[in-house]
């Protein structure tokens, strides 16, 4: 039924939620037999894209111009390099650097959650390499001593890294310790669960599927709502001087 122009989904200066009744798939040059949800770009603002990726059985997502971070939402993939070759399932990612040039090809229907980034290079330290991983197999961190909020850092704790990557899981129940507000950027993606997001000066209730972009310095706040845990992807930029 038509909704008569309602949607959860908000726009503004400082922050955008893109829930999936607004997604819109495009082509998107090196997606072959696939499509794109792009849900923030520099167009809009952001110092980095985030789409989702939905690739055919044999679709493949060609190298990017820029470093690349991957994270199966469901599916698998195979990457390969020149000098590497990886399977990838739902739950694993990978890190790619600009070079050398990789193919994610998919093995079945699947989707990808991506994020690109010009990389800031930092005097004197090397850039980082292909990193691979599984995210049920990286160690979590309480937050803030807090046992109900865990942190997963699926990329290492490196000033070669301009990005890092968590997961964040929530059990029922627990929230932010506090309304953050600070210089760095996010793309957020729900993975599980819901509940209410404060951005700037609105709250909205949010599920799985949904994107948030956070602009720096925008009010931020997430409790969970219901009885199961909540758990989402979190990029935020890190170790750069924010000067330039």
């Amino acid at each position: 039924m038509h909704e008569l122009g309602h949607t959860r989904s908000a726009n503004r200066r400082d922050h955008l939620l893109h829930t999936p009744d607004t997604f819109v798939r495009t082509p998107m040059l090196g997606i072959e037999r696939g499509m794109a949800i792009v849900h923030i770009s520099p167009a809009a603002g952001a110092g980095f894209t985030q789409y989702t990726a939905e690739l055919e059985p044999g679709g493949t997502l060609a190298p990017a111009a820029t470093q690349r971070f991957v994270y199966v939402l469901s599916g698998a993939a195979d990457l390969a390099s020149d000098s590497s070759f990886n399977s990838l399932s739902a739950g694993s990612y990978a890190y790619l650097p600009a070079t050398p040039a990789h193919t994610l090809t998919a093995q079945q229907t699947t989707r990808l959650a991506v994020i690109e980034k010009p990389y800031q290079p930092l005097d004197g330290t090397p850039a980082p390499t292909l990193v691979t991983g599984i995210e049920t197999n990286i160690l979590s961190t309480p937050l803030m001593g807090d046992p109900d909020l865990q942190v997963r850092a699926l990329l290492p704790d490196d000033p070669s890294f301009d990005f890092a990557v968590n997961t964040m899981t929530y059990q029922p129940g627990a929230s932010l310790s506090m309304v953050e507000v600070h210089v760095m950027e996010h793309g957020l993606l729900m993975l599980e669960g819901g509940g209410i997001y404060r951005l700037s000066d609105a709250w909205y209730p949010v599920t799985a599927g949904d994107f948030i972009w956070m602009a720096p310095f925008c009010p931020q706040w997430f409790g969970v709502l219901g009885k199961q845990p909540a758990k989402y992807l979190i990029y935020k930029d890190w170790n750069r001087s924010p000067l330039g």
